[in-house]
């Protein structure tokens, strides 16, 4: 389906498809306010504008409630096996019951389930970025776990529209490329922070691993540009060492 076969749909299936893409009631209601869209382009600003500038954090938890619920061993297997999170399905059985104890800490302490784009990711990547975000704050969490979920969201655009073109789309505004100079090597599988200085403390907004080039190519969503204000990156070096040495 391409965007002008989706634009022939009736409202009730359009914003059926639309929900499917991010489970907000909200944002769904006021996407389809737009419908139908005139470019591929207009769906993905109108989609971001909205997510960001419009819904608030009941409409952020009501999205995360439509991810599957990661819970034993058993069910952790089952819904990480599909194409979002095909890294998982070749684990070990030592990192899928690290993940699963991972994902039941997070949600008790976040009141909301582990948010991640996995697309790329391996399982090992995606328990290393788990366990390091469960440092962080549950309002830090928040505002990481939304960011990621319009990751999703265009992920899921793409699917629902494969014969679309979405090539407008770029890398993250913020990318990073870490090379260990004792090496000569990429450094991979480094926790990187994204902080924004708000309320007289420095706050996480985006975190990520480095892959195996030392890169993070989507720390933010693809149309995501920040606003000027104070930032800073921060390299979990420590832990990198630690684990080389």
């Amino acid at each position: 389906m391409n965007l002008s076969e989706f634009n022939t749909l009736d409202a009730v299936s359009a914003r059926k498809e639309l929900f499917a893409c991010c489970g907000s009631n909200k944002w769904a209601d006021a996407m389809m306010k737009h419908f139908p869209f005139a470019s591929e382009k207009q769906l993905v600003d109108l989609s971001a504008k909205i997510w960001y500038d419009v819904c608030a954090e009941a409409d952020w938890r009501e999205s995360f409630t439509h991810h599957p619920k990661i819970g034993d061993v058993k069910s952790l297997t089952e819904k990480f096996a599909g194409k979002e999170q095909a890294g998982v399905s070749v684990a070990t059985s030592e990192t899928i019951e690290a993940l699963a104890k991972a994902n039941a800490d997070y949600e008790t302490k976040n009141g909301f389930i582990f948010i991640v784009c996995a697309t790329g990711k391996s399982a090992d990547e995606m328990l290393a970025l788990l366990l390091d975000r469960l440092q962080n704050s549950p309002e830090e969490e928040l505002h990481i776990a939304m960011g990621e979920q319009q990751k999703i969201s265009i992920i899921r655009f793409k699917k629902m529209l494969p014969d679309s073109d979405f090539s407008f789309l770029k890398v993250s505004q913020i990318t990073t490329h870490v090379l260990d100079t004792s090496t000569g090597i990429p450094g991979a599988a480094i926790s990187i922070r994204l902080q924004a200085f708000r309320n007289n403390s420095w706050q996480t907004i985006a975190q990520g691993i480095t892959n195996n080039d030392g890169r993070i190519p989507d720390l933010l969503p693809q149309d995501k540009n920040l606003k000027p204000d104070t930032y800073k990156m921060v390299f979990d070096t420590g832990s990198y060492y630690a684990i080389a040495n």
